[in-house]
């Protein structure tokens, strides 16, 4: 087993600390590249002159003032475009990483960020938020975090109930999720049947499908360094999640309790789930297939995994974004959509493919 998990681990396209290295520059570049170029793309045109002098001014207070401070194209800019991209990266980031870890914790492939009822949850805080008026008191972005709460209520929950009648494991996590996913799909389909309002339909629908429309400065704030701060604590972890792919008797045997860092790992991932939730809904197959991705370049080891997913991820994000704004002439496609049409073949792909490991047991 041992052998075989080394294999897995250096199983990819690339292999060494060179070319790692390398990717990981290359990564970096294309990412701050795709910034600042897409911040110039949209449905209003604007010159690429007035969308830098605008940004320059706005970082840097380099410009005319009474030009550059106010103003259609400054908002466009500044308030739109900028805050969308911004946040992008961050749920690409999120996302990318929480499905590693996810993957991890019940060594599943199949698994994604939303596995263990996070999106269960989350879809029935905004169902009782829209449908019922629940949290109103928190203002205009009282949906946002109706499905933080619901995300992350759910996800304390199936930590719970993983731990009734001895320790939680893998297995029990997945059917603890799974449990209490159906019990708040339930009770949302409920509250959708017996209530006679089509236009709160339509918003769970839109919420559902996710978006990055609501971007805000304010929001940005919080969830960025958040995101980062959460990549960077699992990348110091990598040991551990390595570990988790061999399963606990192997882990134990090797002096690792895998116990107290699965629930960890899962309270930071619903932090991180539960604002990306707060801040554009519900966006999926990001956390399923980015992962994949970093592997089939690099095999498993998550020593170089997470920062490879968490560059792609955003990478992919910043770019579905903006195809969800141009691809239809005057209209905004959900992103969630556009992903699932682009995310659905990758997938079908990957379980086909011969050559591909998850690793541990594969």
């Amino acid at each position: 087993m041992k052998r075989s998990y080394k294999r897995d681990k250096e199983n990819g396209l690339l292999n060494g600390t060179p070319a790692y290295v390398g990717v990981s520059i290359i990564l970096v570049a294309v990412l701050i590249f795709s910034v600042l170029l897409t911040v110039t793309m949209g449905s209003v045109d604007i010159s690429i002159k007035d969308v830098y002098e605008i940004i320059m001014y706005k970082v840097f207070n380099v410009g005319d003032y009474e030009v550059l401070s106010k103003g259609a194209l400054h908002d466009i800019v500044w308030f739109i475009r900028l805050p969308r991209i911004i946040l992008a990266v961050a749920v690409g980031i999120g996302l990318s990483v929480s499905g590693v870890v996810m993957q991890a914790i019940v060594r599943n492939p199949l698994a994604d960020p939303y596995i263990l009822g996070i999106s269960s949850g989350a879809s029935l805080g905004a169902t009782l938020a829209i449908m019922l008026g629940v949290g109103t008191f928190f203002g205009s972005n009282y949906v946002g975090i109706s499905g933080f709460i619901g995300a992350f209520t759910i996800s304390i929950l199936v930590l719970i109930l993983a731990n009734v009648n001895g320790r939680s494991n893998s297995t029990k996590l997945l059917l603890s999720g799974m449990a209490l996913s159906s019990v708040c799909s339930a009770f949302s389909s409920f509250i959708i049947y017996f209530s006679d309002n089509r236009e709160g339909m339509q918003n769970i629908t839109y919420w559902l499908m996710g978006s990055l429309a609501g971007a805000k400065w304010e929001s940005i704030r919080i969830i960025l360094p958040i995101v980062i701060l959460a990549t960077l604590f699992f990348i110091t972890q990598y040991r551990t999640l390595n570990l988790m792919l061999l399963g606990d008797e192997v882990a134990i045997t090797l002096g690792t309790n895998l116990h107290r860092y699965r629930q960890l790992y899962l309270i930071v991932t619903s932090v991180v789930i539960g604002f990306i939730v707060y801040s554009s809904g519900m966006i999926g197959f990001v956390g399923l297939i980015i992962p994949h991705i970093a592997r089939m370049i690099f095999g498993t080891d998550h020593k170089r995994i997470i920062l490879l997913s968490a560059l792609i991820g955003a990478i992919f994000l910043v770019w579905a974004d903006v195809l969800s704004r141009v691809i239809v002439k005057g209209s905004e496609l959900p992103i969630g959509i556009l992903i699932s049409m682009i995310g659905a073949p990758c997938f079908i792909y990957l379980m086909v493919s011969k050559s591909y490991g998850f690793g541990g047991n594969s």
